[in-house]
This record gives structure tokens, sequence and C-alpha cells, in this order.
């Protein structure tokens, strides 16, 4: 069973943990991983490009020569997508991107996602970040006793403090234990859970 520290704001080791096997022990599986982390992408793209057809620019009702005789190439219409001002062929339009992923295979990403950090020593247990107000200056203190400028924070509750203290600093992201995802969890170097996240964690993969 895997066993992690516990620290303080002050980086005193105040206790360990000893995490769920089934949830921070899972067999490494990439796969797993890209399907999930192109699925969250997809499920974020717009679909709002939008293009002209030929049958919608302006222009093109009369025949801009005759079929025959000119020593031109046969045309029809100005809004013909080879001519400049015509309508794009194949362009693209309104469309979703939205598509679904088993439950179990999210679940089972999220597990791979947590195992990898644990293992890469990138996985920080927190007692809590102690702040008595609403200061980026006390948080980032924190941060530099860890020696960490990137990383995505859990905490199993809304904090405002902790939140509001942490918006405007660069590759630093709060997100409560419900919200956690692959994406994000690969994209910060460091994965920093506040003590009692990591139940919930447990209780929702396990």
């Amino acid at each position: 069973m895997p066993t992690v520290d516990i620290y303080d704001a002050k980086r005193e080791k105040v206790g360990s943990l000893d995490l769920s096997e089934a949830v921070f022990a899972a067999e490494l599986k990439p796969y797993l991983l890209h399907e999930v982390v192109v699925w969250q992408l997809a499920k974020r793209r717009q679909g709002n490009a939008c293009t002209k057809t030929r049958h919608e620019v302006r222009g093109g009702g009369k025949k801009p020569w005759r079929q025959k005789g000119t020593g031109r190439a046969r045309v029809g219409s100005r809004r013909n997508p080879v001519w400049k001002g015509g309508g794009v062929a194949f362009g693209p339009k309104p469309r979703s991107y939205f598509y679904t992923v088993p439950k179990k295979v999210k679940k089972a990403a999220l597990r791979v996602a947590l195992s990898d950090k644990l293992r890469e020593e990138k996985l920080l247990v927190l007692r809590g970040f102690d702040l008595a107000q609403i200061k980026t200056k006390s948080f980032v203190e924190v941060l530099n006793r860890f020696e960490t400028d990137d990383a995505l924070i859990i905490t199993a509750a809304p904090d405002e403090v902790l939140e509001k203290s942490a918006r405007n600093v660069a590759k630093i992201k709060v997100l409560r234990a419900e919200g956690l995802n692959v994406y994000d969890i690969l994209r910060y170097d460091r994965l920093v859970l506040v003590e009692p996240a990591v139940a919930k964690i447990e209780e929702a993969l396990s």
C-alpha cells in the first residue's frame, strides 16, 4: 500500500497517510490517458467556424461569357470556388465535436494519472495552506517553501480564501475534488492534495 508524508504550510512533516492501492497504484496505461484527454479537448471545441459555399456568396447570376468560341475555359458562375471571391469548396460549417466516453474509462484514466504523479514523486499532500486572509503574497510564500511554481491544487470543499489568493498566479490552478480531471493533472507539473480531498478522491474512484 503506497504511503505519503503529510506536510503543513511551513513544510514540516506532521504525519503520514496510507493511500488506496486501487487508486494510487494503478498500472500505467498511456492509451487511456490519450483517449480521455482527446475527449476532454473535443468537448471544449466551439465548432463555430463557418465559410460560405458557392450558393451563399454574393453575385454570379449571369454566366461570365458564352460556353464556346472564346478560347477560354468554360465557366458558369462567378461564384465558382476556383475564382477569387467565389465560394469555398468543402469548407467548415458549424458543428458539434461532442461525443461520450464510458464512465469506467474516465475513472480508470484518473487512477492512472494519479498513480503516475505518485510514481514520479510529484504528488504532495498538505494539511492546509493556513491563509488568514485573501493574499496572493502569502500563498506564493507557501509554494516557494515547497519549491513549486507549477501545480494543480485539489481541495475537498469550497475555499474562497485559497481560490482568490491563487487566481492571479501563473501556472497554478485550484480545483475542488469533484472537478478533478485527467487533462489538468497532466498539464501541471505537480499535484497538491489538501488532506481531506484524498478521502473524497478515493471514495469516488475506488
